[in-house]
């Protein structure tokens, strides 16, 4: 008499898991050294003014900084969720929407970071 308790079978490996998470990578991190780039030049724009624009632009630059800051963290963790999820066919969509979600945070966080700062 057999007592075992019959075994689940394994879940499908998906074979392609690895291709959304590779090109949003691929996208994203260019994407983002790009953004900022360009974020750490903003400054520039401001060289030649004085007085309260000077002040209103740096007042507004170090509240939006870091706010970019947090922006590009959020992709990091996006990107690192889209490689970790589970190689299963199951988790094949929430890995998609991580994937494409990455991209997308780059560009609201330069959206966001240019309407804070006060530009000149």
């Amino acid at each position: 008499m057999n007592t075992s308790q019959p075994v689940a079978p394994e879940p499908a490996r998906h074979a392609r898991a690895f291709v959304a998470p590779l090109v949003s990578t691929l996208l994203t991190l260019p994407m983002a050294a790009v953004a900022f780039f360009f974020v750490g030049l903003s400054p520039m724009a401001c060289d030649s003014c004085n007085g309260a624009a000077s002040d209103r632009f740096d007042a507004s630059y170090e509240v939006a900084f870091p706010v970019f800051g947090f922006g590009l963290l959020v992709v990091l963790v996006l990107l690192l969720a889209s490689w970790a999820l589970p190689w299963q066919r199951r988790n094949a969509a929430a890995r998609v929407w991580l994937a494409l979600a990455a991209p997308a945070v780059v560009v609201l966080a330069s959206v966001v970071f240019h309407g804070l700062v006060d530009w000149p």
